[in-house]
């Protein structure tokens, strides 16, 4: 081997690793290429529009990012109300129903007397009327009765609370028929949690649940299972007259359901 040969070749090694050094450096500095925000000088109004276009166009996140560069750069500008009332629908659409609440909310803390303000009390029902449905519950529906009532009570609260202020809304019909269906499915769902306690052998717990249906949903579909429910579980507990009570209410508001059978033919051990 040449004597010279291995100096020159580290000396070579050594200067493609300072290069490689000073690009990192140069690259770090900026130098090669952070992509300038193109959006940089727009005005307020070019960023809603191009926001509007976004949404219109079902581009969903798009609209949300331009809606953001204008909350941020313009927050007092008169575009900034809009942007915040439409990105709570963006937001909705991304299946992101925290984020559409979060932005509903500002908008009403911020414009409590905002001609539009019922559509964002409208919002934060909708957001919450379909949160907690993703991907399996499409693929295998489940019962929503049987999912937490977390959310359903909060969509209900948020749509009555629209229809208490602002009765003659475009949106106060939808949210009555919303608050039906979520009205049932909780006195559903409080009527699943009174069947399992009747399956635990806990029938004080489930007479009190089936009680509470009763007093809350009275017109709800699940009021005569309700009433069977009591009906059975008094008898079981051997308080008789009581049991005869929640019988009689089922047979005369209901007097054909089958369930009636069910509890006379009831046989105590």
């Amino acid at each position: 081997m040449s004597p010279t040969l291995a100096p020159r070749s580290a000396s070579r090694m050594g200067r493609l690793a300072l290069a490689a050094l000073a690009l990192v450096y140069l690259s770090g500095c900026g130098l090669f290429g952070k992509e300038e925000d193109p959006t940089r000088n727009w005005s307020e109004q070019r960023l809603y529009q191009a926001g509007k276009s976004a949404l219109e166009g079902g581009d969903y996140e798009k609209a949300i990012d331009f809606y953001q560069k204008l909350e941020t750069r313009y927050p007092f500008g008169p575009f900034a109300q809009q942007a915040q009332l439409e990105s709570s629908f963006a937001y909705y659409k991304t299946s992101e129903p925290a984020s559409a609440v979060a932005a509903a909310d500002r908008f009403i803390k911020l414009n409590p007397q905002h001609p539009n303000v019922d559509y964002a009390y409208y919002m934060k029902g909708l957001a919450q009327f379909d949160q907690g449905r993703g991907f399996i519950d499409r693929i295998s529906p489940m019962d929503p009765s049987q999912r937490d009532p977390g959310s359903a009570l909060a969509s209900f609260e948020d749509f009555q609370e629209l229809v208490q202020r602002y009765p003659n809304s475009r949106y106060a019909k939808d949210a009555r028929q919303r608050m039906l269906y979520l009205r049932n499915n909780l006195a559903r769902y409080e009527l699943h949690v009174a069947n399992y306690y009747m399956r635990r052998g806990a029938f004080v717990a489930a007479a009190n649940r089936a009680k509470y249906v009763i007093e809350n949903y009275d017109e709800a579909p699940a009021v005569p299972e309700a009433l069977a429910v009591m009906a059975k579980a008094y008898k079981v507990m051997g308080l008789n007259d009581l049991s005869a009570v929640a019988l009689r209410v089922l047979i005369l508001n209901f007097p054909d359901d089958p369930r009636i059978a069910e509890v006379e033919s009831l046989q105590l051990e």
